[in-house]
């Protein structure tokens, strides 16, 4: 009766004493653990470890050592504290339950229950069974992600360029299953990916990333698929920069916008079909005007996707009516004309010895400064063409001047013959000189000068000739005394020259007094006959008669 009175007591008490809620440990899979008993309080007494019901698995009194069970599980990896902590090592998934700390002291008996929980790392993603080619619109499964080894059971997620894939059912599929090894306890987890691309999908990176509550995301190596679709859009364009002239070579380019692009194509070549295989080139050589035209390009296999375009080849013809060396005689009229041919409208310029003109050379009447090299230029669309010819403007000599000066603060005399003609006119003079002075040629003109010391009346000739002919000019020289006696001769001259002038002067008025009196006469004349047949008195007629012939007198003997 007491037996049973105490044990009721006792159970009483030890109901009472218990904890509400289980107390956890966590532990690292093979790792090391302590599990506390009542935190480290335990002062006196017995002190078990135990787990589940019978699983005993040592037992310690204060100031004594710990008895270990022979439990297979527990024999080898299990101590106790100073504290009567449990302490177990290599803790392994078997190790995740509940051990209880029970103490028995004088009077009561206490039970201190702990939670063992084991986690695990997962290991690092691992891609298996990969593609390398999707299809647009058609399912397909790319790959599938794994990680082993974990507690709890890792997560999978996949991810398309950073953004979570979620699975519809129909464009994304993602299937998960979890394993659990029944020798370790340890979880693993698989994802397959199946998914359906469109173009867009070209160059993404896909990854699977490993999501566990004790560790960082890990994720995999990107992923990155090709991207077949089908041609839908065929362009045709030309490699070489244009514009295109004649003797070019140009190459066609095809291309379709398909992947993997065609490996063949077909070329219309002025209407002729020109297949090329593993290649979008065609390269037409040599082309000329007449190749200007309209180029197409199709698929071998569907030649109604197909594309063209029109090329035309720059042509410039340029021709003048004379090149090389133009001979002309001066004085001629003469005029070039050019005869231009081109694809579209050229701009043409003039050049005359570096000088631009206003406009084609024409002349009516040549001077020998009309002589030089003539450039035309003539432009267009990448397309430049020169033509040049040299006009000479030739003529036999002329003597335009010849002069004589005296020589500065000497008795020298300096002639000077200026000659004009082309080929060059050379000089021959008729006396010896020094001094001898030649000009430059320009527009056709030259001047030559001799000094001469002159004794006496000389007569000098200038000879100039060329080519086409000569001619000669005289130049009277007379020395430097005789030059300031006809100076002073001729300021004589003057002076007389200037009294004949007088007289004359004074003569013509006597003749104009003279002629004014003898039209007067006949005047009076004609009207005393008029007073005649009229009747007047005759005396009075008689007294104007006197009258008259007095004066006629008077004239005359002036």
């Amino acid at each position: 009766m007491h037996c049973t009175a105490f044990l009721t007591c006792l159970l009483t008490v030890c109901l009472i004493n218990q904890v509400s809620g289980l107390e956890t440990v966590t532990g690292k899979y093979g790792d090391t653990v302590e599990i506390p008993c009542n935190n480290g309080r335990v002062v006196e007494g017995l002190v078990k470890w135990k787990y589940d019901v019978d699983g005993n698995i040592l037992v310690k009194s204060v100031g004594q050592n710990a008895s270990i069970s022979n439990d297979t599980n527990y024999k080898n990896r299990v101590g106790i504290k100073q504290d009567f902590g449990l302490i177990i090592r290599e803790v392994t998934m078997a190790d995740q339950k509940t051990f209880t700390c029970m103490v028995v002291g004088k009077n009561d008996i206490f039970e201190y229950p702990v939670q063992l929980v084991i986690y695990k790392l997962p290991s690092q993603p691992r891609i298996i069974n990969q593609t390398t080619v999707m299809a647009v619109g058609k399912l397909t499964k790319l790959a599938q992600c794994r990680t082993e080894s974990a507690n709890p059971a890792a997560n999978i997620t996949w991810f398309k360029n950073k953004t979570p894939l979620l699975s519809d059912g129909t464009a994304i599929k993602i299937s998960t299953t979890v394993d659990v090894d029944k020798a370790t306890g340890l979880s693993s987890t698989k994802s397959d990916l199946e998914y359906t691309a469109v173009k867009g999908d070209i160059g993404a990176n896909f990854i699977c990333q490993i999501q566990h509550i004790r560790s960082a995301n890990m994720d995999s190596s990107p992923l990155i698929f090709t991207v077949n679709y089908p041609t839908e859009n065929v362009s045709l364009l030309v490699v070489s920069q244009g514009p295109y002239k004649e003797g070019d070579n140009v190459t066609l380019k095809c291309t379709a916008d398909g992947n993997p692009p065609p490996s063949s194509y077909i070329f219309y070549i002025k209407g002729e079909k020109k297949t090329v295989e593993n290649s979008n080139t065609y390269t037409l050589t040599n082309v000329t005007r007449e190749s200007t035209g309209e180029y197409k390009c199709s698929l071998v296999d569907s030649e109604d996707m197909a594309a063209s375009l029109p090329i035309t080849v720059e042509y410039l013809d340029v021709n003048l009516s004379n090149t090389g060396q133009i001979f002309k005689g001066v004085d001629m009229r003469f005029e070039m004309t050019i005869d231009v041919k081109a694809s579209g409208t050229p701009q043409t310029s003039w050049r005359k010895d570096n000088t631009k003109l206003d406009g084609l050379p024409k002349f009516d009447k040549l001077k020998y400064s009309d002589s030089g090299v003539y450039e035309c230029v003539v432009s267009m669309a990448g397309l430049k063409k020169t033509r040049t010819f040299e006009l000479i403007v030739q003529g036999s000599p002329v003597i335009k001047n010849l002069i004589k000066k005296r020589g500065v603060g000497s008795v020298n005399k300096v002639l000077t013959c200026e000659a004009e003609g082309f080929p060059k006119p050379t000089v021959q003079w008729s006396v010896n000189g020094t001094d001898v002075v030649e000009t430059a040629y320009v527009d056709g003109t030259v001047t030559y000068s001799i000094t001469i010391v002159p004794k006496v009346n000389l007569t000098v000739s200038c000879t100039v000739s060329n080519a086409l002919g000569s001619v000669n000019k005289s130049i009277n020289v007379s020395p430097l005394l005789e030059d300031l006696t006809i100076a002073k001769q001729d300021q004589k001259d003057d002076h007389s020259d200037q009294t004949t002038l007088a007289v004359g002067i004074v003569f013509g008025l006597i003749l104009a007094v003279l002629a004014i009196g003898l039209a007067y006469w006949l005047y009076m004349k004609k009207y005393r006959q008029g007073s005649w047949k009229t009747g007047e008195k005759e005396n009075g007629s008689a007294e104007e008669s006197k009258k008259l012939e007095e004066n006629q007198s008077q004239k005359a003997d002036v």
